[in-house]
Protein backbone atom coordinates (compact mmCIF):
# COMPACT_ATOMS: atom_id res chain seq x y z
CA UNK A 1 0.00 0.00 0.00
CA UNK A 2 2.94 2.44 0.46
CA UNK A 3 4.08 1.93 -2.86
CA UNK A 4 0.10 3.61 -3.90
CA UNK A 5 0.61 6.40 -1.67
CA UNK A 6 4.29 7.21 -3.49
CA UNK A 7 2.47 7.03 -6.29
CA UNK A 8 -0.51 9.52 -5.88
CA UNK A 9 1.65 12.59 -6.64
CA UNK A 10 2.36 11.28 -10.13
CA UNK A 11 -1.33 9.92 -10.68
CA UNK A 12 -2.85 13.66 -9.34
CA UNK A 13 -0.65 15.06 -12.41
CA UNK A 14 -1.38 12.40 -15.00
CA UNK A 15 -5.07 12.84 -14.36
CA UNK A 16 -5.65 15.93 -13.27
CA UNK A 17 -8.83 17.29 -15.53
CA UNK A 18 -10.41 14.12 -13.74
CA UNK A 19 -12.33 15.63 -11.20
CA UNK A 20 -13.29 11.93 -9.63
CA UNK A 21 -9.56 10.60 -9.78
CA UNK A 22 -8.31 13.87 -7.90
CA UNK A 23 -11.51 13.32 -4.99
CA UNK A 24 -10.55 9.40 -4.82
CA UNK A 25 -6.88 10.61 -4.64
CA UNK A 26 -7.59 13.17 -1.83
CA UNK A 27 -10.05 11.18 0.10
CA UNK A 28 -6.93 8.19 -0.05
CA UNK A 29 -4.56 10.74 1.86
CA UNK A 30 -7.09 11.61 4.42
CA UNK A 31 -7.41 8.30 5.46
CA UNK A 32 -3.96 7.99 5.67
CA UNK A 33 -3.76 11.37 7.38
CA UNK A 34 -5.95 10.78 9.62
CA UNK A 35 -5.30 6.88 10.60
CA UNK A 36 -7.79 4.76 11.93
CA UNK A 37 -8.36 6.74 15.19
CA UNK A 38 -9.34 9.80 13.98
CA UNK A 39 -11.50 8.23 11.23
CA UNK A 40 -13.99 7.13 13.53
CA UNK A 41 -14.73 10.41 14.17
CA UNK A 42 -14.14 12.56 11.32
CA UNK A 43 -14.74 11.09 7.54
CA UNK A 44 -14.00 12.76 4.52
CA UNK A 45 -17.15 13.51 2.24
CA UNK A 46 -16.64 15.67 -0.60
CA UNK A 47 -14.28 17.91 -2.74
CA UNK A 48 -15.08 20.12 -4.21
CA UNK A 49 -11.62 22.55 -6.00
CA UNK A 50 -9.71 22.78 -3.51
CA UNK A 51 -11.85 22.59 -0.91
CA UNK A 52 -12.19 19.31 1.19
CA UNK A 53 -15.12 18.62 3.31
CA UNK A 54 -14.93 16.40 6.02
CA UNK A 55 -17.97 15.11 8.49
CA UNK A 56 -17.30 14.88 12.43
CA UNK A 57 -19.08 13.01 14.86
CA UNK A 58 -20.33 16.02 16.91
CA UNK A 59 -19.38 19.64 17.72
CA UNK A 60 -16.45 18.76 20.11
CA UNK A 61 -14.61 16.79 17.29
CA UNK A 62 -15.55 19.50 15.08
CA UNK A 63 -14.18 22.55 17.21
CA UNK A 64 -10.74 20.01 17.98
CA UNK A 65 -10.08 19.86 13.67
CA UNK A 66 -10.67 23.05 13.61
CA UNK A 67 -7.89 24.00 15.92
CA UNK A 68 -5.78 21.22 13.57
CA UNK A 69 -6.86 22.30 10.52
CA UNK A 70 -3.71 24.37 9.22
CA UNK A 71 -1.70 20.62 10.20
CA UNK A 72 -4.02 18.42 8.38
CA UNK A 73 -3.98 20.36 5.08
CA UNK A 74 0.17 20.73 5.57
CA UNK A 75 0.09 16.59 6.06
CA UNK A 76 -2.51 15.70 3.04
CA UNK A 77 -0.41 18.17 0.41
CA UNK A 78 2.79 16.55 1.77
CA UNK A 79 0.94 12.85 1.05
CA UNK A 80 -0.10 14.47 -2.52
CA UNK A 81 3.43 15.74 -3.49
CA UNK A 82 1.45 19.01 -4.24
CA UNK A 83 -0.93 22.08 -3.08
CA UNK A 84 -4.54 20.56 -3.76
CA UNK A 85 -6.02 20.99 -0.58
CA UNK A 86 -6.24 24.69 0.76
CA UNK A 87 -9.03 24.80 2.96
CA UNK A 88 -10.83 21.58 5.19
CA UNK A 89 -14.47 22.50 6.12
CA UNK A 90 -15.53 20.62 9.05
CA UNK A 91 -19.15 20.08 9.73
CA UNK A 92 -20.93 17.76 12.01
CA UNK A 93 -22.40 14.59 10.28
CA UNK A 94 -22.45 11.82 12.98
CA UNK A 95 -24.99 10.04 10.15
CA UNK A 96 -21.97 10.04 8.04
CA UNK A 97 -19.39 9.06 10.64
CA UNK A 98 -21.23 6.08 12.03
CA UNK A 99 -22.21 4.87 8.01
CA UNK A 100 -18.15 4.93 7.29
CA UNK A 101 -18.01 2.91 11.24
CA UNK A 102 -20.13 0.96 10.22
CA UNK A 103 -18.62 0.01 7.02
CA UNK A 104 -15.52 -0.11 8.51
CA UNK A 105 -17.01 -2.58 10.80
CA UNK A 106 -18.01 -4.77 8.64
CA UNK A 107 -15.71 -3.86 5.93
CA UNK A 108 -13.88 -7.13 4.16
CA UNK A 109 -11.48 -6.09 1.34
CA UNK A 110 -12.85 -5.57 -1.72
CA UNK A 111 -13.17 -8.12 -4.39
CA UNK A 112 -11.14 -7.24 -6.80
CA UNK A 113 -13.39 -8.01 -9.52
CA UNK A 114 -16.26 -6.26 -7.84
CA UNK A 115 -13.42 -3.15 -7.93
CA UNK A 116 -12.84 -3.38 -11.39
CA UNK A 117 -16.36 -3.96 -12.77
CA UNK A 118 -16.67 -0.18 -11.02
CA UNK A 119 -13.95 1.06 -13.14
CA UNK A 120 -15.43 2.98 -16.82
CA UNK A 121 -14.04 3.07 -19.81
CA UNK A 122 -12.30 6.35 -19.44
CA UNK A 123 -10.63 5.66 -16.71
CA UNK A 124 -9.78 3.07 -17.68
CA UNK A 125 -8.20 4.24 -21.07
CA UNK A 126 -6.69 7.00 -19.08
CA UNK A 127 -4.94 4.45 -16.86
CA UNK A 128 -3.59 2.95 -19.72
CA UNK A 129 -0.90 6.06 -19.42
CA UNK A 130 0.80 4.47 -16.65
CA UNK A 131 3.85 2.27 -17.67
CA UNK A 132 4.04 0.20 -14.55
CA UNK A 133 1.61 -2.40 -14.86
CA UNK A 134 1.57 -3.50 -11.48
CA UNK A 135 1.05 0.09 -10.53
CA UNK A 136 -1.67 0.32 -13.37
CA UNK A 137 -3.77 -2.22 -11.40
CA UNK A 138 -3.23 -1.13 -7.65
CA UNK A 139 -4.66 2.05 -9.34
CA UNK A 140 -7.57 0.88 -11.09
CA UNK A 141 -8.64 -1.51 -7.74
CA UNK A 142 -7.94 1.61 -5.37
CA UNK A 143 -10.46 3.84 -8.18
CA UNK A 144 -12.94 1.07 -8.37
CA UNK A 145 -12.89 0.40 -4.31
CA UNK A 146 -13.58 4.30 -3.93
CA UNK A 147 -16.56 3.68 -6.30
CA UNK A 148 -17.87 0.97 -4.63
CA UNK A 149 -17.44 2.99 -1.17
CA UNK A 150 -19.32 5.54 -2.16
CA UNK A 151 -22.01 4.01 -3.87
CA UNK A 152 -22.60 2.50 -0.01
CA UNK A 153 -22.11 5.30 1.55
CA UNK A 154 -25.17 7.11 -0.79
CA UNK A 155 -27.20 4.48 0.40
Amino acid sequence: MNELFRALPALLKQFEDNDLVREAVVFAAWRKVAGPSLLRHAVAIGLSGQRLCVATADQTWQRHLEQLAGQMIFRLNSVLGQAVVRFIEFGIDPAAVERERSADAGRELFDSEQALAEVNEKMRLSADGIKDDELRRRFLLAAGSCLVRKRRLQS
